[in-house]
């Protein structure tokens, strides 16, 4: 939907006329500073969000907002992301790379060379190579399900995340994906039913078999993303607790692309079609879902007296509702130079590129002032995609 008309600043001191207002963060590893950058621009807005959901790299970036205060939010989110990108050793070569080639194939070959940095190295604050490998040490032991050690994530996430705010602060609430690994369900860590603490982000950040599974009360727990990489149908279906909802929903995978033309091509628009979780189906299936809700409370409040105390009528009247819902979509949509590689190409200047369009697309968003209005369909539910590129 294109508005016809724009404010003139993204910021807006006023709360919008909804119960709630959720931020749902998808995962996409190195991709995910640009939900940072969309935060900072909801920040400058006054939209701080009442629910934040997350998967993967979504799960760090929702437990770093909700574990602290909204004036320390954007910094600590900026203090992981400098923390994770910072590769020092790699500016000389790619300050003389740039200055000899310039364009898409010159920084195509940059990043790889940075992919392929973190890769052998590991990530500073978040990942480091088991050595011996895996595939060296006797099944069963620690190190033998995954490429690398995770414990040092951990450490970063004590030191940038409240976990006692977030287990106390009734105001913001945290909700986290994840798969059991016995049994291959999706799990979510709420707030409002569990402790939160770093082993859940851990967990829901755990995608095989690069990072190990994570043990929480006996069970072991993977990336949330190898069933379902965006918490839109949390947010709106299995909670239990449906409120009028502005929802954020930030994903870092396109669902729609291009037929590829190369074998890169290929892995890249394959992670995008697994990882963006079919995305605007879902919503599609949400509205057709809220179109039954509001339908079914319409003909319940016709039902003659007799009817409407029966049993089946209180069976079926907690699943009518006229609840409204604001789905306001922020998609990245990557350059062609960052390939298949992208979402675990950790330098410095890419993190600021991504960063940036984050920023830069939500600026854009939230000038429409149609996504800050209660819809008027009759399913009450309203579709968004302002930003068109992450580019000004």
């Amino acid at each position: 939907m294109v508005a016809t008309r724009l404010k003139k600043d993204h910021r807006n001191a006023k709360r919008p006329p909804f119960e709630c207002i959720a931020l749902l963060l998808q995962g996409g590893g190195a991709l995910g500073a640009y939900q940072g950058g969309v935060y900072e621009a909801l920040t400058e807005a006054n939209l701080h969000p009442d629910w934040v959901t997350g998967i993967s790299i979504g799960a760090v970036n929702a437990a770093i907002i909700a574990g602290n205060a909204p004036s320390e939010r954007v910094a600590n989110l900026r203090k992981f992301w400098e923390t994770v990108s910072d590769q020092p050793e790699l500016d000389p070569f790619t300050e003389t790379w740039h200055s000899i080639f310039q364009g898409d194939t010159a920084r195509t070959a940059v990043n790889q060379f940075n992919a392929a940095t973190a890769l052998l190295k590991g990530v500073p604050g978040f990942f480091e190579p088991r050595v011996p490998s895996p595939w060296l040490v006797p099944p069963g032991s620690p190190n033998a399900t995954s490429y690398y050690d995770t414990s040092i994530l951990r450490s970063t996430l004590e030191s940038l995340v409240d976990f006692d705010r977030i287990n106390r602060d009734e105001n913001t609430r945290l909700a986290l994906g994840t798969v059991n690994v016995r049994t291959g369900n999706f799990v979510y860590f709420d707030s409002h039913t569990h402790n939160i603490g770093p082993q859940h982000v851990m967990a829901s950040g755990a995608l095989p078999p690069g990072f190990p599974a994570v043990e929480i009360d006996g069970e072991f727990f993977w990336d949330g993303g190898l069933v379902s990489n965006t918490p839109l149908q949390w947010v709106t279906q299995v909670s239990g607790s449906r409120l009028d909802t502005l929802v954020f929903q930030v994903d870092l995978w396109n669902a729609r692309g291009e037929i590829p033309r190369d074998l890169g091509e290929v892995a890249v628009r394959q992670k995008e079609i697994q990882f963006s979780s079919r995305t605007r189906a879902n919503t599609d299936e949400f509205k057709r879902l809220q179109q039954l809700r509001v339908a079914l409370a319409s003909l319940l409040e016709q039902l003659p007296p007799e009817l409407a105390t029966s049993d089946e009528a209180r069976l079926l009247r907690p699943a009518a509702d006229r609840k409204v819902y604001n789905i306001v979509h922020l998609i990245y949509r990557s350059r062609q130079y960052e390939r298949q590689f992208k979402d675990y190409e950790f330098s410095r200047l890419s993190m600021e590129e991504h960063w940036r369009a984050g920023y830069n697309d939500a600026v854009r968003t939230l000038r429409h002032p149609e996504i800050f209005e209660r819809p008027s369909t009759h399913d009450g539910v309203a579709t968004f995609d302002c930003a068109q590129s992450g580019v000004d």
